[in-house]
């Protein structure tokens, strides 16, 4: 019977995610409906049913948005094609990229102007990093794992730079830095850290909590890269951890054994899910504990829209 739940902080909603889903309601309460979301404003079902029933239409392509209607990009950022099929169709587009995002994006380009070929460390078919490689088509290459970094062929391996995905694994991204820079000694990386500080933050504190707990529920959904990369740490380390998107999903064999429950959350999951949890062990004794390793005082301003 668990007897503790051991709560991470910080937890749940990040900058980035807060700004993009305020931006959806803040245009929806300015503008009225309709209003468009090309993909996923966040990986979150949840987030995504509530702003449907308030008034938003994701669609996955621009060509699905009425020609002069307002739209919205999510936070995962869209290539700059994206931007010129929506100016030639009219479109008022509100830019909801997550700032940091925006600032891989900046450094994409700037490396490519330089003459360099970009590697951009991310998984494959992942929103964000669709849009970063549309930032310089064909000058950017893909590598997921350490296996593809040692055995990836650039053109000029004197000409070379690296970039990461925001929402990494920050163990296995320095794995893959570490093998690029070994074979491509002149390599140039950023001057600050790729990974956003919600991504590290989250992480260190599950990894607090495979010292503390028997198993780990990570509240978020299978979508979420920065969820999955939560689970990973911590199974990583030895750790029972399971992606659950609510207390639905919390089965019996989950938690045999347990007395300590680990509980943390995405950066795209709001806290309501994990309130409901708490709640859930509660009526069933259970106390909680809280586990604080950072203090997030990060606040993106709303974006501005094109009119």
């Amino acid at each position: 019977m668990v007897e503790k739940i051991i709560l991470a902080e910080p937890r749940g909603f990040c900058a980035g995610v807060d700004r993009a889903v305020e931006a959806v309601r803040s245009a929806l309460r300015a503008y009225g409906r309709p209003l468009y979301v090309r993909h996923q404003i966040v990986h979150n079902r949840f987030v995504l049913e509530g702003l449907e029933k308030e008034g938003a239409i994701f669609v996955e392509t621009l060509a699905e948005v009425p020609e002069g209607q307002r739209v919205i990009f999510s936070a995962h950022g869209v290539a700059p094609s994206e931007w010129d099929s929506a100016r030639a169709r009219g479109l008022r587009v509100i830019d909801a990229t997550c700032p940091l995002v925006t600032k891989v994006h900046l450094e994409v380009e700037r490396y490519a102007n330089e003459g360099r070929t970009v590697v951009l460390v991310g998984h494959a078919g992942h929103e964000e990093v669709k849009g970063t490689v549309g930032v310089a088509p064909g000058k950017v290459v893909l590598v997921g794992s350490v296996e593809e970094a040692e055995k990836v062929q650039l053109p000029d391996p004197e000409r070379v730079a690296a970039v990461t995905q925001t929402t990494l694994s920050i163990d296995d991204t320095r794995d893959i830095l570490e093998v690029l820079k070994r074979r491509f000694p002149k390599m140039a990386t950023p001057k600050t850290d790729d990974i956003c500080y919600a991504t590290q933050n989250r992480q260190n504190a599950v990894k607090e909590l495979v010292q503390l707990s028997e198993a780990i529920l990570v509240v978020g959904s299978k979508q979420s890269s920065n969820a999955n990369r939560l689970v990973e740490v911590a199974r990583t380390r030895g750790a029972r951890a399971f992606l659950i998107d609510s207390i639905a999903d919390v089965e019996p064999e989950m938690l045999t054994g347990v007395k300590s429950l680990g509980l943390t959350a995405s950066a795209s999951s709001p806290e309501w899910l994990v309130e409901e949890i708490i709640g859930a062990f509660k009526n069933r004794g259970a106390e909680v504990e809280l586990l604080s390793v950072a203090k997030e005082r990060v606040h993106f301003p709303l974006p501005m829209t094109a009119d």
